[in-house]
């Protein structure tokens, strides 16, 4: 399991509701975990490790040993109010960060690994995250939401990605959208399928 980069098709791919949860799905989370804080991260969602799924992890602090380790299984965000510029970046598009601007304060439900519900009310950089995260499985990146004033200042890197994932597929070392579209439906019908 690694990190994929923009512009990966996986990245844009809408994740799927998760009906099952299995020791599969729970080593694939521990991997998760370790991936972002090997990248020095504080979120990561399940498209940016090339699934399908709705399931992001979370540590605001970036760290193992400080924060709290979250993990948000087909989670509802509702409620947002105010609003809030900020600095973001992603593990998926490295060299690249840009304001953007989000509400301040959301409500999220989710399940944990255990199966259980939980709600909360979250703010400030919290909120960010999460709505950052949530974002992902939805295949929106923070890019589409950088104002047009800002997207300039991003294309160059942008291009660069873009050349080097080509670069990657043409070595054979991305596969075709077909056969990542096929891995795709496996894990869907594996997780997914009611």
């Amino acid at each position: 399991m690694q990190i994929i980069n923009y512009p990966h098709p996986t990245l844009r791919h809408k994740s799927k509701v998760i009906h099952r949860v299995d020791a599969e799905l729970r080593d694939i989370v521990r991997e998760m975990f370790s991936l972002m804080y090997e990248a020095k991260g504080i979120g990561l969602a399940a498209n940016q490790v090339d699934l399908p799924l709705r399931l992001f992890v979370i540590n605001s602090e970036g760290d193992p040993e400080e924060g709290e380790e979250l993990v948000f299984i087909n989670p509802v965000i509702s409620q947002p109010e105010g609003q809030a510029e900020s600095e973001e970046g992603c593990l998926s598009i490295p060299g690249v960060s840009a304001p953007v601007s989000r509400p301040s304060q959301i409500h999220v439900e989710a399940y944990n690994l255990q199966g259980k519900q939980f709600r909360a009310t979250l703010s400030d950089i919290m909120a960010r995250v999460v709505q950052h995260e949530n974002d992902h499985l939805d295949g929106i990146l923070f890019t589409d939401r950088v104002a047009t004033a800002n997207k300039l200042d991003l294309e160059q890197t942008l291009d660069e990605l873009a050349i080097e994932f080509q670069s990657q597929r043409d070595r054979g070392d991305i596969p075709d959208d077909k056969q990542i579209l096929a891995r795709l439906a496996e894990f869907e019908k594996r997780y997914c399928a009611k």
